[in-house]
């Protein structure tokens, strides 16, 4: 735990009591702060007050003596409405703020220089924290992650000089944390996501950005527009300081669409760095690292290269020989591109985490041909229609859940074989079946659903968690078919009597 010592002292509302909040009221006493807490869930109240918190009801709270109010990042700040708590808190004068910030501010009051790596983007950050978190492991670190990747970041040990956190930030964390000023900053992409939140892609984009201004290496990706401009207009301001009189080291672009004269690219199969002109290193080879499979990996992959680069360069990170061992150790992430299981000619692929339509392009890109889907679930705004071009990639799609009507419109619009499966236990068997009797060499049967999974699973992980056994219980039946065809008396050579 990190005890939030900088609150000593000093009374806060806190609203919002699952896990992050409920590990933030707790970091908050232990340092000496009284957080005074709330939530709707009745159960949650419960189990704060078996802690020894206090659970009052915030709506008949005097806010004049409060010093803050702190936030779940689920609880909506701006859009499409502030929440009650929110409103009250500036009716006071309060001043709101997350995990994430009460985070910065301890780090700023005991270890200011400790190594601090924060990573944001709509697509692909918790596989890059996780990557950067192993190469740095692997390199002998003490290293800490956490965040928005599962483990609140105020559970995680304290900010220390040779300590490195590396923390995933979420736009909501980011939107809660004014002080943000990480060690490296890590920008990977920014597509439509979570606009009921934020309002408008302009307002999104500019809270991502927020990670990487005060940072003192930046890593930006440039293979999208909204990114591309960010990299821009920060790399402008490299050699002036800020207000504050800080003077920004780098800002480095990273792609994998293009070789890059400075930053890091991806050049074949090869993550290179450039630091300067004519200069080339190279920080690892993806060659047949099957949990970093398809371009988006890719990009991952020249993020937490270039950051354990940057790291080595201030002596806590991982040379380039390192680099390329850990990247070919990396296990992966459970629901991301995870292989769970083989089958015969059939590979399973639990994406489960693709809760967007951008997410499942990559998924749909990592394999040419014979990928048996399943789609569907809660549909986000735009449906599917951005992935038309990729049709081309399936032989057939299985739909699931609440979307299957308006999905179903677009695959028979677009002229693509599909089942209304209902369940995923449905799909999953009649994927499998189509897979094994394709004429595919290698046939694909991905969970990638393009959609939230709130409509019938209580959130991705468990919708991932059952595909795992559902496939895990298939290929077990396989094995023992396989097992009784092997040893029968006619397979044998044998004769029955």
């Amino acid at each position: 735990m990190t005890p939030v010592t900088s609150m000593r002292g000093k009374r806060l509302a806190l609203f919002g009591l699952g896990g992050s909040g409920l590990a933030t009221a707790k970091a908050l006493a232990a340092g000496g702060a009284t957080p005074v807490c709330w939530d709707d869930a009745q159960a949650r109240r419960d189990e704060a007050q078996r802690e020894g918190l206090i659970v009052e009801d915030l709506k008949r709270a005097d806010w004049r003596n409060f010093a803050a109010l702190v936030l779940s990042p689920g609880v909506p700040l701006t859009h499409p409405q502030p929440h009650w708590t929110v409103e009250l808190a500036k009716e006071a004068g309060v001043e709101v703020i997350g995990d994430i910030e009460l985070f910065c501010r301890e780090r700023a009051a005991i270890a200011p220089a400790s190594p601090f790596i924060a990573i944001t983007g709509t697509n692909g950050k918790s596989t890059t924290t996780a990557l950067i978190a192993h190469i740095l492991h692997e390199a002998g670190g003490d290293v800490q992650m956490g965040g928005n990747i599962g483990t609140p970041i105020l559970t995680l040990e304290p900010p220390a000089p040779s300590r490195i956190h590396v923390i995933e930030c979420s736009s909501f964390q980011i939107d809660l944390a004014p002080s943000l000023a990480p060690t490296i900053g890590v920008l990977l992409n920014i597509t439509p996501d979570h606009l009921d939140r934020h309002g408008t892609m302009e307002n999104y984009a500019a809270i991502k950005e927020r990670l990487v201004v005060r940072a003192d290496w930046s890593l930006i990706g440039v293979d999208d527009e909204l990114s591309r401009a960010i990299h821009e207009r920060q790399a402008k301001r490299e050699a002036q300081p800020d207000a504050g009189g800080r003077r920004p080291l780098h800002y480095y672009p990273v792609s994998v669409e293009r070789i890059l004269d400075l930053g890091i690219s991806l050049e074949g199969l090869r993550v290179v760095a450039r630091p300067t002109p004519g200069e080339a290193r190279i920080l690892g080879d993806l060659t047949a690292i099957p949990t970093l499979r398809g371009k988006h990996n890719a990009q991952n992959a020249c993020f937490a290269a270039g950051v354990a680069d940057i790291a080595d360069v201030r002596q806590w990170g991982a040379p380039g020989d390192i680099i390329a061992t850990a990247l070919r150790s990396f296990a992966g992430l459970p629901h991301r591109m995870e292989e769970v299981g083989r089958a015969g000619k059939a590979i399973f692929i639990n994406d489960s985490k693709a809760t967007n339509a951008d997410s499942t392009e990559k998924a749909l890109s990592s394999f040419e041909s014979g990928i048996f889907w399943i789609l569907g679930g809660k549909a986000k705004e735009g449906g599917i229609d951005s992935l038309q071009p990729l049709f081309k990639h399936v032989e057939k799609v299985y739909l699931i859940g609440a979307s299957t009507e308006a999905f179903a419109a677009t695959l028979e619009a677009a002229g693509l074989a599909h089942e209304r499966c209902g369940t995923l236990d449905v799909a999953l068997q009649r994927a499998a079946a189509d897979a094994a009797a394709s004429s595919a060499d290698e046939a694909v049967v991905l969970l990638s659903p393009a959609c939230a999974s709130y409509d019938q699973f209580k959130n991705f992980e468990e919708r991932g968690d059952r595909f795992r056994s559902l496939v895990q219980v298939l290929i077990s039946q396989a094995q023992a078919q396989e097992s009784i065809s092997t040893h029968s008396p006619a397979a044998a050579g044998g004769r029955a009597g």
